[in-house]
């Protein structure tokens, strides 16, 4: 690729790298900013949900936006809020101030993701260019990630506010260079319909609901009537949403799209994989801080080597992609994944790190043959038009896979009594999502030389980057 278009690719990952280390950092610091602002055990559970909660549930229209409005527009304006809010909350002297800050900086992310996403598959030509900028992307994100929980854990040490206040510079440099670097477009034109505001409202409203029950299920058995109104709640208004979009003249979703079957698969494997991977971390974390009495720090540092997948998503997954096609290396992503989560279901109450190397190492093997493919599949052969539509499906599949896998896990544990059983209970969650991702994702492999018929028109010409 030209130096531009590498150029705007730093950019690019630059705002997935930072959301990235957003999370992971404050998942990290919870515990000290419990400790500081004397925090209630629901309040600090809040400072993480309220984040997941205004991903997941503003998503879809975010990714819709960037193709209605302008994938440039809400790219630079959200990237903007995003580092606002982030800075807010290292003020916060009380714990609504940091669930507020968190919800707000959800919401930005929600709406800067996707418009990021589509801009690197409008960019860049569709095929091994696209291909490899994506897996860039993917392996970026999960960097960030495992990166972030070591800064969080040397930054806690300063103090929890530069967990917030860190952010802020990053995404000020990446602010900068994306104001000099992301390709101006034509302004999109007005549907001939008008803007859907009720398709709008009633996804939002659905996805919110659905995301609150899902974050619910980490209590288990106590207080499940309300989890199950809510679910329930949320499945009535999707329902809405979905008759609002038969009848509208413009809808905000073309419910075409969610019939392509590649998406679907796509999107519904990103769900599983990412939620098993956040499942087993989060089982990890808790084995290795609660069980062993392991500092932040020391399981950050035990952690890191899932990192692996931000060196091998843009080296060897290409390569193997082009020899093997995306289908069957994801497939060997989750198979490889459910070896990695039965390694580890013997855990013992003493395993030294040696014991435990195994299946961190083949964890992030995995996550670098699984993520970046998914991330293809999921915006090939979609029309330009529909990009930051693709884009929101897929983010909100892995928003709601990562708060099914942690709350699933929380509640298992719980549900089994904590301690050691609690663990191995727990880690049944993320191998039994892995099992059924495989099934899914067998589907999609095709005999070689098999036909692939495009499934939507083709796409518009792109704004190839030179």
């Amino acid at each position: 690729m030209p130096a531009r278009a590498w150029a705007l690719l730093l950019v690019l990952c630059g705002t997935i790298f930072l959301e990235g280390i957003d999370v992971a950092m404050l998942a990290v610091a919870v515990p000290s900013i419990r400790s500081d602002l004397d925090l209630s055990t629901g309040t600090a559970a809040w400072v993480m949900s309220a984040y997941v909660l205004g991903y997941a549930g503003f998503t879809l229209l975010g990714g819709r936006a960037a193709d209605l409005l302008g994938r440039r527009r809400m790219f630079l304006g959200w990237l903007t809020v995003f580092l606002l809010f982030s800075g807010l909350g290292g003020f916060a002297t009380e714990g609504w101030m940091l669930i507020t800050a968190r919800f707000a900086t959800g919401v930005a992310a929600a709406f800067m993701t996707p418009a990021a996403m589509s801009i690197i598959t409008t960019s860049y030509e569709e095929g091994p260019q696209r291909n490899q900028a994506l897996l860039v992307f993917a392996g970026t994100a999960a960097g960030g990630f495992t990166l972030g929980l070591v800064i969080g854990g040397l930054l806690t040490q300063l103090g929890w506010r530069w967990v917030f206040f860190a952010p802020v510079l990053l995404a000020a440099a990446v602010l900068l260079a994306a104001v000099r670097l992301v390709p101006r477009e034509a302004r999109p034109e007005k549907a001939a319909g008008g803007f859907d505001l009720a398709g709008a409202l009633t996804a939002a409203g659905a996805m919110l609901l659905l995301a609150f029950g899902i974050v619910r299920l980490e209590h288990g058995l106590d207080g499940w009537p309300l989890t199950a109104l809510v679910a329930a709640a949320g499945l009535v208004l999707a329902g809405v949403f979905v008759a609002v979009e038969r009848r509208a003249a413009a809808p905000l979703v073309r419910l075409g799209l969610l019939r392509k079957a590649s998406t679907v698969r796509a999107d519904l494997g990103a769900l599983l994989f990412v939620g098993s991977f956040f499942g087993f971390q989060f089982v990890a974390t808790l084995y290795l801080q609660e069980l062993r009495g392991w500092s932040s720090l020391e399981t950050a540092f035990a952690l890191l080597v899932m990192g692996v997948d931000a060196i091998l998503a843009p080296t060897l997954t290409p390569r193997l992609v082009t020899r093997f096609g995306n289908a069957r290396v994801i497939l060997g992503g989750f198979v490889l994944a459910i070896g990695s989560y039965a390694l580890f279901l013997p855990v013992g109450p003493d395993w030294s790190y040696a014991a435990m190397f195994p299946t961190l190492l083949l964890t992030g093997l995995a996550f670098a043959l699984a993520y970046g493919p998914l991330t293809i599949a999921a915006t090939d052969g979609i029309a330009e038009e529909e990009q930051g539509l693709a884009s929101g499906l897929l983010t909100t599949a892995v928003q709601f896979g990562s708060a099914v896998g942690i709350s699933a896990v929380t509640a298992v544990y719980g549900i089994a009594g904590g301690g050691l059983d609690g663990f191995r209970a727990a880690l049944v969650v993320p191998l039994a999502m892995v099992a059924i991702g495989a099934a899914v994702a067998a589907t999609g492999v095709r005999a070689p030389g098999a036909a692939h018929p495009p499934e939507v028109p083709e796409a518009a010409p792109k704004v190839t980057v030179s």
